[in-house]
């Protein structure tokens, strides 16, 4: 079975689902834990090695505040409520994105989960938080420049030097990219790595979206051929 080494998540929808019940936003954000969760058991059991979702957008902080507000608390608890399960079944947290606006609570619940878990050998559940892609490729080149300034002998710039320098070296590149809600764009989400990911749309809302919906985007993605710029394979149409 043919399963994608890293799958990456845009978790869209959960608002529209709320509002289409006749529900409070908070409501959906709820909700939209669950299907997390769900998602997060089958990627693990099926064999993907890396799974990263877009929890929180360096946009996001344009929403009002109270929902703002309401997102921290959530994405705080739900790592202290799943940490212990996710230690258990070996799963490594990491957390990526700038952590500059996030409170001390946040930054030690982080910090305390990927401590926790460092040293799980299963899948790599990556949460982008306060992320943004563009703002990524800035934190790189940032970091190139003040190593060149520093005189570190990093020898000629290239794809594997760039790679060393994003939020987290360790993650593959995105083989298949979901986007639930309906919504067909990337929204500034893991752009380099993202070079040549398959793209899966899906119209239902993140709540909606489970275990069995990821299974059915990878069935999608193992039809499809990937030549990276090559050809078929002579004699094929």
């Amino acid at each position: 079975m043919n399963v994608p080494s890293h799958i990456a998540i845009i978790m869209d929808g959960n608002g529209r689902w709320a509002l289409q019940k006749g529900l409070p936003r908070r409501k959906g954000h709820i909700a939209g834990v669950d299907a997390f969760e769900s998602v997060l058991r089958k990627a693990a059991a099926l064999g993907v090695s890396c799974l990263t979702v877009y929890a929180f957008s360096t946009e996001n902080w344009k929403r009002p505040g109270t929902e703002v507000n309401f997102l921290m608390h959530l994405f705080q608890n739900t790592l202290l409520k799943n940490a212990k399960g996710l230690f258990k079944n070996n799963v490594r947290v990491k957390v990526i994105g700038r952590r500059d606006k996030l409170s001390s609570g946040i930054l030690k619940t982080i910090n305390d989960v990927e401590e926790m878990t460092s040293n799980n050998k299963g899948l790599l559940l990556n949460i982008a938080f306060n992320y943004g892609g563009r703002v990524e490729i800035i934190d790189m080149v940032t970091g190139i420049l003040n190593d060149y300034k520093n005189c570190k002998d990093m020898g000629l710039l290239s794809e594997e030097l760039i790679s060393q320098y994003l939020y987290n070296p360790e993650f593959p590149e995105v083989e298949l990219l979901i986007r639930t809600g309906g919504e067909k764009r990337l929204s500034n989400f893991l752009l380099w790595q993202s070079a040549y990911a398959e793209l899966y749309f899906s119209e239902k809302y993140w709540p909606d979206f489970d275990g069995e919906e990821l299974e059915r985007a990878i069935n999608v993605f193992q039809q499809r051929e990937r030549r990276f710029g090559g050809l078929k394979e002579m004699g094929e149409n």
